[in-house]
């Protein structure tokens, strides 16, 4: 972070320092937090932030809860276990929602199992008729933020975001197993592609020994004769491969998301064709 340098276009010549805000040693996560302390979060986050004219009907669910803008959280002992219920069960359904999508449509290739990411049809989230609440819902769930660029359908600018949450077989993606993933040559990138490896429970870039979760076109991969590249991933290294390989940690799950920066015309009119995380046969 310190090597990094931000200044106006205008002081290019004689830039100034560039302040690096740290955490000072204190811990931060994006997601929510579980039990009742997501209600309470949600209740001082309400506290401070305007409301949307979209979601005064939330608003209204909410109110019903006791979490009111304006007023103290003060459930009963009946109504925290209530809530505490409710935040597991609304987390279960959160997650279906995002790695196990019921959209029209939801893979890139049918016969493949890499879903869009973002289900979200403009940036407004609204629809001919409605707002796309499941949408919204289903990217925000595991990501934060986004924008124009990344629902581009304009070939060469932008990104194109493609998700794998199960194998070729259509089974949940495991820390403890050996997967490959071969990447036909030349993908859909004028800029570059970048597959990257998240911890299904926390959303976060996958926390391994190895302290990485990322392989790109960026990197100095080991590339077959017709360029290619072979994938792997699993607990330990494939013996020679270990440029191409993410260490994933057993008794976990995780996802992938695979961004082409810069999709081409072959990306949009499906010409070129990735094949499925496959799991390694013992």
């Amino acid at each position: 972070m310190n090597a990094v340098k931000i200044y106006p276009y205008a002081q290019r010549a004689n830039p100034g320092p560039t302040r690096v805000v740290s955490p000072g040693g204190k811990k931060y996560f994006g997601g929510q937090p579980d039990g009742l302390a997501y209600w309470e979060r949600l209740h001082a986050i309400i506290q401070e932030e305007p409301v949307e004219e979209r979601d005064r009907f939330f608003m209204a669910w909410l109110d019903n809860l006791g979490v009111k803008k304006g007023a103290p959280f003060a459930p009963t002992d009946r109504q925290k276990a209530i809530l505490i219920a409710a935040a597991e069960r609304g987390k279960q359904m959160a997650m279906v929602n995002s790695f196990a999508k019921r959209f029209d449509s939801v893979y890139h290739w049918p016969d493949r199992k890499w879903d869009y990411v973002m289900i979200i049809s403009d940036p407004s989230q609204r629809a001919a008729n409605y707002d796309e609440f499941f949408q919204r819902t289903s990217y925000f769930f595991e990501a934060v933020t986004y924008s124009k660029a990344m629902i581009t359908k304009t070939p060469d600018v932008g990104q194109a975001y493609l998700g794998a949450y199960e194998d070729k077989d259509g089974q949940w993606l495991l820390g403890g197993i050996d997967y490959t993933l071969h990447i036909p040559a030349n993908p859909p990138a004028v800029n570059f592609w970048s597959l990257t490896v998240y911890d299904s429970e926390s959303r976060c870039l996958i926390d391994n020994p190895q302290r990485n979760a990322d392989l790109s076109s960026r990197k100095e991969l080991i590339k077959n004769s017709d360029g290619s590249v072979e994938l792997y991933f699993g607990p330990k290294a494939p013996a020679g491969k270990e440029k191409n390989w993410v260490q994933t940690i057993p008794g976990k799950h995780w996802f992938a998301y695979m961004r082409f920066y810069g999709p081409t015309v072959a990306y949009f009119d499906k010409s070129w064709k990735m094949d499925d995380i496959t799991r390694v046969k013992e």
